[in-house]
């Protein structure tokens, strides 16, 4: 066996022995990508090495989790070994189709984190810092546009992206906090910045552990790195020194004048007002309609294959969003409600959860981002 293909057997073989391995999100998902992509090897060894991927995919326990966290994240770190030696295996299920949205709905990607001026030339990701994101919020600095978490390499960076090119006026993003074990989003964002994608839209120069963006167009990507300037301050969770940084790079910022409406991606509208321009935004974000959560009684719970779920309490609206993703992170659709129960049995009633553990899992989440809007203070999703 070819040794690229022994050694991605050997390493998932090793996960298969883990119980937490078993319940993961990453076990399941990492199968589901090989099922998907392996047949476009048209060799011996990835033929033999999907009889496997089969068998695993059948001795799977009930998901617990979608990330349990390790350090070193067996199954995805075997997709990479695997994808960097055939990268043809990382496009498989990627999409770039666009559409055009009103002006109106910055930012334009929902996510966990505070607008505090839409105008101002700086944007803050505090990575894995939970506190840091509420108290630089709270000082509120001037030149502060908007600060939150990144805690993945791959749909967390999708949303940075969206939501700046949508927003002329970001001119610089800093990076502070305590970047993610494994997933290294922090190194990752950097990494786009400076060396961009290649062509199966994966970060070049990335060590996370799956840096690949599904739900943004190259066009975006290249807009992204022209607007942008990235300031390194990951480790860094120094209030002071942030907020003078935020000053410093607001200092910077050039006066912006006309009006850009067309939504494209090239050099044509350089000029833009600070309001939020049209924007081109991909179906996998903007063409999934949110589900409003319907009133139920107590019925019969019916289960099926499902994906993972984010939860995102939107404490203006007093409601909860909740969205979800395919395990290659894709978005497949929004739920939205007033309160928690509605919410899971919707996604029960329409059979978009997986398992028991899971259906309970989620409502416990739930019951928790509700009660987090009701006394005020921040929800962070237990596994998320």
């Amino acid at each position: 066996m070819n040794p690229v293909f022994k050694k991605v057997h050997s390493e998932i073989q090793r996960g298969m022995r883990l119980s937490r391995c078993k319940k993961c999100g990453c076990m399941r998902g990492t199968l589901e990508n090989l099922k998907a992509s392996l047949p476009l090897l048209k060799i011996k060894d990835a033929s033999e090495l999907l009889q496997n991927v089969n068998e695993w995919s059948s001795q799977l326990e009930p998901q617990s989790y979608p990330c349990f966290g390790c350090k070193y994240c067996i199954p995805p770190e075997a997709m990479t070994m695997l994808t960097l030696k055939y990268p043809v295996l990382a496009s498989a299920t990627l999409s770039s189709c666009e559409i055009k949205v009103n002006d109106n709905s910055w930012p334009p990607v929902e996510g966990e984190y505070t607008v505090l001026d839409k105008s101002a030339p700086v944007a803050v990701s505090t990575l894995a810092s939970v506190k840091l994101e509420e108290k630089l919020a709270r000082l509120k600095p001037a030149g502060l546009c908007i600060v939150g978490k990144t805690e993945t390499e791959n749909i967390g960076i999708d949303k940075i992206v969206k939501n700046v090119v949508s927003n002329p006026s970001i001119i610089s993003i800093i990076v502070a906090g305590k970047d993610t074990e494994g997933h290294k989003s922090g190194k990752t964002l950097l990494a786009l910045w400076e060396n961009g994608v290649d062509k199966n839209m994966r970060i070049i120069g990335s060590n996370g552990r799956r840096p690949i963006l599904k739900n943004v167009s190259r066009a975006e990507v290249d807009k992204f790195r022209k607007q942008i300037t990235v300031e390194d301050m990951i480790g860094s969770e120094n209030i002071k020194a942030i907020a003078n940084k935020i000053r410093e790079l607001s200092l910077k910022a050039p006066v912006k004048s006309g009006v850009s409406s067309c939504g494209c991606h090239s050099d044509c509208c350089d000029t833009a007002t600070i309001a939020a321009p049209a924007v081109m935004l991909p179906k996998s974000f903007m063409t999934i309609s949110t589900v409003t959560a319907n009133k139920f009684s107590k019925a019969s719970i019916k289960l099926d294959k499902a994906g993972y779920f984010v939860i995102l309490p939107q404490k203006k609206k007093a409601a909860i969003l909740v969205e979800h993703y395919s395990y290659d992170n894709k978005l497949i659709r929004k739920i939205e409600g007033k309160n928690s129960r509605d919410i899971y049995l919707t996604i029960i009633n329409n059979k978009w959860v997986t398992d028991l553990g899971h259906a309970a899992y989620l409502g416990k989440e739930l019951s928790r981002a509700e009660l987090s809007i009701k006394k005020g203070y921040k929800f962070v999703q237990d596994g998320a």
